[in-house]
């Protein structure tokens, strides 16, 4: 099929990509003439594992191409997805980009015979693509749905494991609003042998929403057992965490054994979610919420236990080492989660405020994230040491603090730790194998 993408970030060049790898014809557009520029030659703007490779071979095959037109590509499309950015103001996503595509591919509509068919891949509430989509096409093209079709087709993706999960989904959800479109999403995703829900384009972007609030919801109320745990004393977070991993209903027993779901991994105490996802969504489905008289009580407190999270580490290190003023601090993980330098709601930016706050003395490291931490925490990156070797910064530092369950600072329990404070925010290591130092974490009271 002949596919046009609108946006190039994370999921529309992912989509994209992934889309010419499985055989369909696929131009990307983007208003940033040096991103396009640098698609063409091969190279992402953005970091993704596996993405280089596979946008290289796609250009290869001439089944994907980047461009600034808009008009060009969807004169002979089938299909044009819109993936475009949805970000939070004030608690409710701002549909600005989303608004100026559908008026822009409306335009062009109103200038051809030619249908097309217009699907929302961009994150938006319940009732946007059937309302406000729809109304700005049909205002722009002065045409009726019908002329045009109208779908709305979520994406799950992980920063880091992106590719991955395009090319191995576990559901596809195919919103629509018209047969014609219904028709054209399947053929697109033909290719791809797994459940496929078919809903109206409202069920799709509520199932969106509802995957990911439940999803922090699960995080937010391990973390408050995880600070019960600690207040209660002589009781470890993972410990229990572990005793409830154990119910069958988590981890079904099967004649072959026991299985050991993906979910599991969200249920572990830590210090936060952060990301483009969770935290955006929540307050929008929230404000959604609110808006239709609903009190969203349980949405609220999500976002409280997360918004509070973060500021345990300090918390912690001050009540176990008193003032930080002129500790030596090593702050190891800036992205928000492992693999991605995506920094967007990192916890590793309030951890490291607060300890500027406590007047520490503070160096960082991160593998792909430290140009857009430095972006994103201003004018205090000043007062912030960034290295390029950790390993050599654990000699120096005093007080270690792993925020990214990277899998690489695993090896701190190789190096020198003896005298020092190891605070392990991701339980990624074992405090056995770090004895010599003062291992703390969240979820577990002070020794």
């Amino acid at each position: 099929m002949r596919v046009t993408v609108v946006g190039s970030g994370y999921v529309g060049l992912v989509s994209g990509v992934c889309l010419a790898v499985k055989g369909h014809d696929v131009t990307c557009v983007d208003l940033r003439r040096d991103v396009v520029a640098q698609l063409n030659d091969g190279v992402p703007h953005i970091h993704e594992r596996g993405l280089p490779e596979l946008l290289k071979s796609v250009l290869a095959s001439a089944r994907f191409r980047a461009t600034t037109d808009l008009h060009a590509p969807i004169e002979t499309a089938e299909i044009a997805l819109i993936a475009v950015g949805t970000p939070s103001k004030n608690g409710a996503i701002d549909l600005s980009a989303v608004r100026q595509c559908a008026r822009q591919i409306g335009a062009y509509l109103a200038t051809t015979p030619h249908h097309l068919s217009v699907v929302v891949k961009s994150t938006v509430i319940p009732g946007t693509t059937d309302t406000i989509v729809r109304e700005e096409l049909e205002h722009s093209s002065g045409k009726k749905l019908g002329a045009f079709g109208l779908g709305m087709n979520p994406e799950f993706l992980r920063e880091g494991e992106a590719i991955e999960d395009f090319m191995e989904p576990d559901r596809i959800v195919i919103g629509q609003e018209d047969e014609r479109t219904l028709a054209r999403l399947e053929e697109l995703y033909a290719p791809w042998n797994c459940d496929k829900l078919r809903v109206n384009t409202r069920t799709a972007e509520m199932i969106k929403y509802a995957n990911n609030a439940i999803l922090a919801t699960q995080i937010s109320v391990v973390n408050e057992v995880a600070n019960l745990c600690a207040a209660v004393g002589g009781v470890d977070a993972l410990d229990v965490m572990r005793g409830v991993h154990l119910d069958k209903r988590w981890s079904p027993i099967t004649p072959l054994g026991r299985l050991v779901p993906q979910i599991l991994t969200y249920l572990i105490p830590g210090c936060g979610f952060g990301g483009s996802c969770f935290p955006k969504d929540v307050q929008a489905l929230r404000t959604q919420g609110e808006s239709l008289g609903l009190p969203m009580n349980i949405l609220n407190a999500v976002l409280d236990v997360n918004a509070a999270q973060p500021g345990q580490i300090v918390s912690i290190l001050e009540r176990k080492l008193g003032a930080l003023s002129g500790r030596r601090t090593l702050v190891l993980g800036l992205s928000f989660k492992p693999n991605t330098d995506d920094v967007r709601e990192s916890a590793s930016i309030k951890i490291a405020r607060d300890l500027l706050r406590a007047e520490a003395d503070v160096r960082c490291y991160d593998p792909l994230a430290t140009e857009n931490f430095k972006l994103a925490i201003g004018i205090a990156a000043n007062r912030i040491q960034f290295s390029s070797d950790w390993r050599r910064e654990v000699e120096w530092a005093e007080i270690v603090i792993i925020a990214t369950r990277t899998q690489e600072y695993g090896e701190l329990t190789s190096l020198r730790v003896a005298g020092k404070t190891v605070f392990d925010a991701r339980r990624l290591i074992n405090p056995a194998d770090v004895a010599p130092a003062d291992y703390l974490t969240i979820g577990r009271r002070l020794n």
